[in-house]
């Protein structure tokens, strides 16, 4: 009989997500089977950047889930499922199928309640009107962005955090927008009248009309029964045909209250600090809960939540105690920050302001009365500070860390004798660094410690700015801090040989135009060089005079794969891909490869990048393989080099019906521009004919996805063991600026990422990140726009096939022998077993060994 459990989890938002997360990670599927169910028709996605959809090509893009379930056996997620009732004495869930109708009895052992909060909707008269919106699902911004096409003028309800959020993304969609408060200020529970006006003339001069101190009286309609304004109370009215309510939230606790589970006086499910509910089975996360009696609005408190259950599940010690309400965004362009007692409510507590009206920053620090101890603060226009000022903050369990003699130097700007006061080497271990994982300065630099080395490391291991992003910046100046403390560098040589940077050493090369490993070494190297700066040389060389690898004395410079034009496999064999771009191949190419297949007696299977991947090769084989190959019009697919690999395809507007751009012949016209393009890693790309996303380009390294004007250009997507989604760098282009901008960053990546360095963890290390290959790439900077466009025709213009070059070079094709000395008919005592015999389940009964079999006394 089994004892496993199951632990059902109501809702699957953020903090469902991060609990399912902790309870795999923490070992809970040991004993518990985790059914989740999800309200919305997808699993958990970033609600925190919800805004970003709208210039998203597709909801995956913000998804925390990709691919919509859990890798691991006693996990299950159900979505569109809605749970309809909780009846506690059978101790089960009603859940229905929202598609379907079916209703399913789901017993549990334990259940977690994670349904979150729903918008608030004011009781305005007209809010049943046609264009009336909340803002709080994909599906509400799906709805307002259909309104929006046939409107000028969107007014946002609610001039808070969310509002704000709202109100940004009407001005995405091209509307006119108005925003409209009932408090006398913007963000009235962060910011002060001062920081609300400073924060009204940013957003006031971005064409956003601000309504403050007004109440709303009537949503008003015309003939059609859709919105036509809002009508202000004593007041005038606002034209608009969009009408977004975004007023707060209140906790969706409806399966609580029925159930008879204690509410909280303001609603919210009770729980203790423990996050249990009033019944021992059931636990209460997010913003359905109230621990103490309050709700918490933000997602940092919902993973804390999160942990503690987990914790608690596990019979651990957690206790969530409350949680740190602190902000720091960005809306509209404009950077706010809140944090500690920003209303200066503790007895004694002095203020200490910078204004700076003409400059739009506004700056308040809250401290004790003896000015030692800071208690909270405000920043608008400018929240640099805020990652030092935040864990400096002093409470009720934390004495925080003493400010220098003069605390008004940490808001001045440095040219009124402003300072950080020693920024984040001033602060302690236990300061907390990332507010939304609750990460602290001990537990980064630990990470360091353990041998994380740069930002994008650090993340990985410590999910350390991985939600809103605000603590970036800290997470650096940590990792730099600690490297000066002991003394350490990350060391930019290559190898023992060369004490230069791969960035580096690409320029040396440009300026003196070296053209070998020779000339290269004696000028800027030691010894003899390495498996490590040979490759990297060769590479560096073939990028910037696309010289054949194995041609001169190129050959010696490259790693296994390279040497020989094909990727070796773990049996000494060599897999044989040939070039298909986009994906396009005709009958008569299909069957040459079907026949060099079967003839050669290789295995046969297609790739994730639309090839066809021919393994169980023979070295000595390779030239005849090939030459088929070259004959029937193929090209070496360079699986074998850090080179571009694919650009993936979509079958395009041409055959599907959803298509808005011919996917098939740009990513074909990609492909045959940047083949052969050596670079400091593989590159792949992957063009997508609509926002369907067929061909998975925010995956790549570049991605291109159609749009009804054109396309939009993203990069820095990888996969491999830390997966990043490429980011957007610009959209709309027509074909020649998006090509114009693809060739400047391929080759800024190529001149200037070190070795191994995929285009994610690039982009992460370059101070500025995202911001600077756009600047460089789109704005041009640096003035080097038509220099990397002609470092790309050059390459374009003197590309050949390595393959076609080496079954014309005699030379080159002695290297593709056995044995020395048996450059003909090879060995009738080596046996080979191939590839495709292995995979038979026949073959399966007994030890297998795949590739070449020695018999006893034979000789490599």
């Amino acid at each position: 009989m089994s004892n496993r459990q199951r632990l059902v989890v109501v809702g699957h938002g953020m903090v469902g997500h991060r609990f399912v997360q902790a309870a795999v990670e923490r070992g809970l599927t040991d004993t518990f089977d985790v059914v989740i169910l999800g309200e919305e028709p997808r699993a958990a996605y970033d609600r925190v950047a919800l805004t970003s959809y709208f210039s998203a090509t597709c909801a995956e893009e913000l998804s925390l889930l990709p691919g919509g379930s859990y890798d691991h056996d006693a996990v299950e997620l159900r979505i569109s499922t809605e749970v309809v009732s909780l009846d506690r004495a059978a101790r089960t869930v009603t859940a229905r199928d929202k598609v379907t109708g079916t209703e399913t009895v789901l017993g549990y052992d334990q259940l977690v309640l994670a349904t979150g909060a729903a918008p608030f909707v004011p009781p305005v008269p007209g809010r049943e009107h046609d264009g009336v919106f909340v803002y709080r699902t994909i599906e509400d911004l799906d709805a307002i962005r259909e309104a929006s096409h046939t409107a000028t003028s969107g007014i946002v309800i609610g001039g808070g955090l969310l509002g704000l959020e709202a109100a940004n993304a009407l001005v995405q969609l091209g509307l006119q927008t108005h925003v409209v408060e009932m408090a006398p200020r913007l963000m009235p529970v962060q910011l002060d009248q001062a920081g609300g006006s400073t924060l009204v003339r940013h957003i006031e001069k971005l064409g956003v009309n601000v309504h403050a101190g007004v109440m709303t009286q009537e949503i008003t309609a015309g003939e059609t029964g859709s919105v036509d304004g809002l009508q202000l109370k004593d007041s005038y009215k606002i034209d608009a045909q969009v009408v977004v309510f975004s007023a707060g939230v209140r906790p969706r606790d409806v399966l609580g209250r029925e159930s008879g589970l204690e509410i909280a006086e303001r609603g919210g499910i009770l729980v203790d600090d423990q996050c249990h509910t009033s019944d021992e089975r059931i636990w209460a996360i997010g913003e359905c809960a109230a621990p103490a009696g309050r709700m918490y609005g933000l997602v940092a408190p919902g993973y804390d939540m999160a942990e503690v259950v987990a914790d608690a599940l596990l019979d651990g010690p957690g206790r969530f105690t409350g949680a740190d309400m602190s902000t720091k965004l960005k809306l509209l362009g404009v950077d706010v920050a809140s944090f500690g007692d920003a209303f200066a409510t503790t007895e004694g507590s002095l203020e200490l302001v910078y204004s700076d009206a003409v400059a739009g920053v506004y700056k308040k620090l809250v401290v004790t009365e003896d000015g030692t101890r800071l208690l909270g603060g405000i920043l608008v226009g400018d929240a640099a500070a805020y990652g030092i000022l935040r864990p400096m903050v002093a409470t009720s369990t934390n004495p925080g860390i003493a400010l220098p003699e003069n605390p008004e130097e940490l808001i001045l700007p440095a040219s009124r004798g402003g300072s950080t006061g020693g920024g984040v080497a001033a602060l302690p271990d236990e300061a907390q660094i990332c507010s939304c994982n609750n990460v602290s300065k001990g537990d980064i630099v630990h990470a360091v410690e353990d041998g994380c080395e740069d930002v994008a490391s650090v993340k990985s291991c410590t999910n350390a700015g991985t939600t809103c992003g605000s603590c970036v910046t800290s997470v650096k100046a940590i990792i730099e801090d600690h490297f000066a403390k002991t003394g350490r560098e990350v060391s930019k040589a290559l190898c023992e040989h060369f004490a230069i940077s791969r960035a580096e050493l690409f320029e040396v090369v440009k300026i003196h135009g070296y053209t070998t490993f020779e000339a290269v070494l004696e000028a800027h190297g030691t010894g003899r060089g390495c498996d490590i700066c040979k490759p990297t040389v060769a590479s560096v060389l073939a990028s910037q005079f696309n010289e054949h690898v194995l041609g001169g004395t190129h050959a010696g410079l490259q790693d296994t794969n390279d040497a020989y034009l094909a990727n070796i496999q773990k049996n000494g064999s060599y897999s044989v891909v040939p070039r298909i771009p986009g994906g396009e191949v005709t009958p008569e190419g299909l069957i040459v490869i079907g026949e060099v297949a079967r003839d050669f007696g290789l295995y046969t299977k297609i790739t994730g990048g639309q090839r066809i991947d021919m393994f169980g090769a023979r070295m000595e084989d390779l030239p005849a393989i090939w030459g088929r190959l070259v004959d029937a019009g193929f090209e070496s697919g360079h699986a074998y080099g850090k080179s571009l690999r694919t650009v993936k395809s979509c079958v395009g507007s041409e055959w599907c019906r959803y298509g808005v751009q011919e996917s098939v012949s740009m990513a074909i016209r990609l492909e045959l521009r940047y083949r052969g393009l050596r670079s400091p890693h593989k590159l792949k790309g992957g063009v997508s004919g609509c926002a369907r996303e067929c061909a998975e380009a925010r995956g790549k390294d570049f991605g291109v996805i159609a749009t009804d004007k054109g396309w939009n250009l993203y990069v820095g997507g990888n996969g491999g063991m830390n997966p990043a989604h490429a980011q957007l760098l610009a959209g709309d282009l027509d074909d020649e600026t998006l090509i114009s901008y693809l060739d400047r960053f391929l080759m800024y990546y190529v001149r200037m990422a070190d070795r191994l360095q995929r285009t994610a963890p690039w982009i992460d290390s370059l101070e500025g990140g995202l911001d600077r290959v756009k600047a460089v790439v789109v704005d041009d900077v640096l003035g080097l726009g038509s220099e990397l466009e002609e470092s790309m025709e050059r390459h374009v213009a003197t590309y050949e096939d390595e393959w076609a070059a080496t079954l014309a070079d005699p030379q080159k094709l002695e290297r593709f022998v056995s044995f020395v000395n048996a450059p003909g008919t090879p060995d009738p005592n080596i046996t080979f077993t191939t590839e495709r015999d292995q995979i038979r389940p026949e073959n399966h009964a007994g030890p297998v060994v795949l590739g070449t079999t020695i018999p006893v006394g034979a000789s490599r």
